[in-house]
């Protein structure tokens, strides 16, 4: 059995009464069922009492409470980081201190205490904007970013990997000794070759699904610590 961290033991023993969806005209099955689970979800309704913009911040959350890399004064880079769950996090628990820098192809609502930049984090001038922002190096990039799913398995795979690579390949360029990396992949979801050189660059690399993430969500996240520096450009 997996041993829930504080907040997961937190959320799911608030009591809260179940909402029945009603089947309407207007509304097809599938809508149904996600608007029950959406209404029924403890960890949606306590984003919304925390105001937390998505449940997803207690994924942040729920990785910190086991792992312990957030604090104060973080210099901290959120790629994919919309609506604005978890650069809401990090900019509270850097208490005032450090610097976040957020970058999402969606528009994100300004969140006091961060810088955010919409573009699209593949495009090539994108790493040299958040590099310019940063000004120095981070201690942490973290990755929520995800492919839209085109229901073709191998397809998605390879997008989902192309967007942990270059997330990974960033980290490298701008992690302090020491940093850490933190991406979203699926389970199997990386290669072979790719997780090996993150094991090469790091003291510590980890695998975790935080409670907060879909019972039947295949997502999972990469946690690598004690960035020891980029290994081929230092030979």
């Amino acid at each position: 059995m997996v041993k829930l961290t504080k907040s997961a033991k937190e959320v799911r023993g608030r009591k809260t009464l179940a909402v029945r969806v009603k089947t309407a005209k207007s509304r097809s099955k599938s809508s149904v069922k996600w608007l029950s689970r959406q209404l029924n979800d403890p960890y949606v309704a306590e984003a919304h009492r925390k105001g937390f913009r998505s449940r997803a911040a207690f994924k942040l959350i729920q990785l910190d409470e086991k792992f312990h890399f957030l604090g104060k004064g973080r210099r901290i880079v959120d790629l994919g980081c919309a609506p604005g769950g978890w650069t809401q996090v990090a900019v509270q628990r850097n208490k005032g201190a450090g610097k976040v820098i957020g970058i999402d192809i969606l528009e994100t609502e300004p969140v006091p205490g961060a810088e955010l930049i919409q573009q699209d984090f593949t495009e090539p001038e994108a790493a040299e904007r958040l590099k310019k922002l940063l000004d120095g190096k981070a201690d942490i990039v973290m990755s929520d970013m995800a492919a839209n799913t085109t229901g073709h398995q191998q397809t998605d795979h390879l997008r989902t990997i192309a967007l942990v690579e270059a997330a990974y390949e960033f980290a490298k360029e701008v992690l302090e000794t020491g940093g850490i990396f933190i991406a979203k992949v699926f389970k199997g979801g990386m290669e072979a070759a790719l997780l090996s050189d993150v094991k090469r660059n790091f003291a510590k690399v980890s695998h975790a699904k935080p409670d907060a993430s879909r019972q039947g969500s295949p997502e999972e996240y990469l946690v690598a610590v004690g960035f020891r520096g980029n290994k081929e450009q230092n030979g």
